[in-house]
């Protein structure tokens, strides 16, 4: 039976509000058009620190242009008075992506070397959420059409597990997550990259693009 994330965020969201108490929460971003609707929704009931850490973004230029991206929205979203959003950002050190993906470098984007990904990042986000004192962890990921909700809630579930940190079920692509997603960025400028952050992502990017 498949299980509806969506609906069990909201119902911690509900006992949260039951409870009259707001919770601590590490959010992973992968990028800042990502983290546009999920800060938005999510700030009005977590106190809310974006952690960005991508060790999958191969390109060193590239990850720097996405980080000051994100710090550039995280400081837009702070200048409206509400509820002030933390930056956090993770060490960058691609080559435990390259490690983690050693031998799936033909593999199609979707497949096992994504799923090495998400463990990686996922697993890196409970570990500095139990160091940080956090109550919850997720990560925007699941905002995209592109990537398994499923197995993301699965591998971060396995994360909470292993750190002792909740993890907070998630599908931001449902209720028009997405589509708010691409209101936000239009509205902010945001640069959209066209892959995902890595090497082999980027050169099926640019056979898609040639096609």
């Amino acid at each position: 039976m498949r299980v509806n994330y969506q609906k069990k965020l909201e119902e911690i969201i509900e006992g949260l509000e039951k409870e009259g108490r707001r919770a601590s929460l590490l959010l992973h971003s992968c990028c800042a058009p990502c983290s546009s609707y999920v800060m938005e929704y999510l700030r009005k009931y977590f106190d809310i620190t974006l952690f960005y850490y991508n060790p999958n973004i191969t390109d060193s230029i590239e990850y720097g242009k996405r980080m000051k991206e994100q710090k550039k929205l995280v400081e837009e979203y702070n200048q409206g008075g509400k509820e002030p959003i933390h930056f956090l950002e993770g060490v960058y050190e691609p080559d435990r992506f390259f490690q983690a993906s050693k031998g799936m470098e033909k593999e199609k984007e979707g497949g096992l070397r994504c799923l090495a990904c998400y463990e990686l990042r996922l697993e890196g986000t409970a570990k500095e959420a139990r160091k940080g004192g956090f109550e919850f962890f997720t990560t925007t990921l699941s905002i995209s059409p592109h990537k398994n909700a499923e197995k993301l809630n699965e591998i971060g579930e396995r994360a909470g597990e292993k750190w002792g940190v909740l993890h907070l079920p998630s599908d931001f692509k449902k209720k028009n997550g997405y589509k708010r997603s691409t209101e936000l960025s239009k509205a902010y400028d945001l640069y959209r990259q066209n892959y995902c952050g890595c090497i082999y992502s980027q050169r099926e990017a640019g056979k898609r693009e040639k096609a």
